[in-house]
């Protein structure tokens, strides 16, 4: 087909918001200096946008999978696998993933630090993920990976295994490690190995010389796992089997660049790019700009900066991030503004008063320099109320960039 441009799809991660007091009633979309945005805003397309559906407030993962045309109801994993496959950890379909991080608990595993102290060497990291990956229990095999800090991604691989099971994080110090239990008769022989490995693991690593180390220096001894998010990896049609488009995650999360990756994207490493306010948006925009000049067809950017500082109830810090994307998204459109159909969203809303994810719809703008504009003149939750697309869905995302972008064909004759 001729005339198609490069699709461009940036998420600030929890970019909706309510008035802030402290920003006198504004949002910090509203009270950011957003030129590049405003632009699109004024010569592109607008709406609000319900993520998963009125009233419902999205997950990351689920919200994610929305945004890139998959219903959530019926191709959501679990987290365990999208974040697992964000590690670099081979998943494949029919393992049980998991989200793991090393913790500490006394001789009756009962938790002391959820994280054994969060911050590990990479030695310690190394010896730790020795300890644990390759163990075999019955005819199940275990993988592990040590990521960041005190975190891991953990599969169970092997015959008969189904993830209706319980966490055995117990989410608090003081509690012994929880039993796995079976949410279905299928899942029994899954909740019986992960009880057997929850004993086998604090075997393996409560006498390693690391934590001999460790105690002599006052830190608490990493001699024990926690997991959690269990969910089974299954297969779905890719972007590439929709609709045909070579596609790109850039991204510095586990999480999104595995969701990405799940729905067939392909991941490029960005220097700098660590998902808070210090990532270096620069790099981020030069690597955006190389891919859209590349065989990429669609480019997906994730930020997340924006929901870290929702979270952390610092309103002044959000607006610092959105206008650090304003001058990334600036950066794109001066070099490859005439090449690309582009959409800027959030993928929910984190109110900074609020300080987690809510069910208020999140702004949306999508700019080519050929479309027709509608009257809004900024970008922000309060303004997209008066957009030209109205209100839509998350699902609707893809089919609309794909479409402006020439990757949908004609439906019918």
């Amino acid at each position: 087909m001729s005339g198609r441009r490069k699709a461009v799809f940036i998420v600030m991660d929890g970019l909706g918001d309510r008035p802030t007091p402290e920003l006198g009633g504004k949002t910090p979309l509203q009270a950011a200096k957003t030129p590049a945005l405003d632009r699109l805003a004024k010569e592109g397309q607008n709406a609000l946008m319900d993520v998963i559906g009125p009233g419902i407030t999205p997950g990351s993962d689920t919200a994610h999978l929305a945004l890139f045309g998959y219903d959530p109801h019926c191709s959501y994993p679990g987290r365990g696998p999208l974040e697992v496959l964000g590690t670099g950890l081979e998943s494949r379909p029919g393992d049980i993933a998991f989200r793991s991080n090393f913790a500490s608990v006394d001789s009756n595993m009962v938790v002391t630090d959820r994280r054994a102290g969060r911050f590990f060497t990479p030695e310690e990291q190394a010896a730790l993920q020795e300890a644990i990956d390759g163990i075999e229990i019955d005819d199940i095999q275990i993988r592990f990976l040590a990521t960041v800090e005190h975190r891991g991604a953990l599969i169970l691989r092997g015959p008969g295994l189904f993830p209706d099971i319980t966490d055995v994080d117990p989410h608090e110090t003081g509690l012994k490690i929880l039993e796995c239990k079976a949410l279905n008769q299928e899942s029994q022989k899954t909740a019986d190995i992960v009880n057997k490995l929850m004993i086998e693991a604090n075997r393996r690593m409560k006498d390693l010389p690391l934590n001999k180390e460790r105690a002599k220096q006052g830190k608490p001894p990493a001699n024990a796992i926690l997991l959690r998010g269990p969910g089974r990896h299954g297969e779905i049609p890719t972007l590439k089997e929709k609709y045909g488009i070579k596609s790109v995650v850039i991204a510095g999360g586990a999480l999104y660049i595995g969701t990405a990756k799940y729905v067939g994207m392909e991941h490029v490493h960005v220097e700098g790019q660590t998902g808070t306010i210090d990532t270096n948006f620069h790099n981020i925009a030069l690597k955006a700009i190389e891919c859209i000049k590349s065989d990429y067809e669609y480019i997906f950017v994730h930020i997340k900066a924006t929901d870290n500082a929702s979270h952390d109830g610092n309103a002044q810090e959000k607006i610092l991030a959105i206008e650090r994307t304003d001058a990334m998204v600036d950066m794109i459109l001066k070099a490859v503004g005439d090449k690309i159909v582009i959409a800027v969203t959030g993928d929910h809303s984190t109110p900074v008063t609020h300080q987690e994810h809510s069910c208020d719809p999140v702004p949306i703008v999508i700019w080519a320099n050929f479309m027709r504009s509608d009257s809004v003149e900024r970008f922000s939750e309060i303004d997209a109320a008066q957009g030209g697309l109205h209100t839509i869905r998350g699902m609707d995302v893809l089919p609309l960039l794909l479409g402006y972008s020439g990757y949908i064909d004609k439906y019918g004759a």
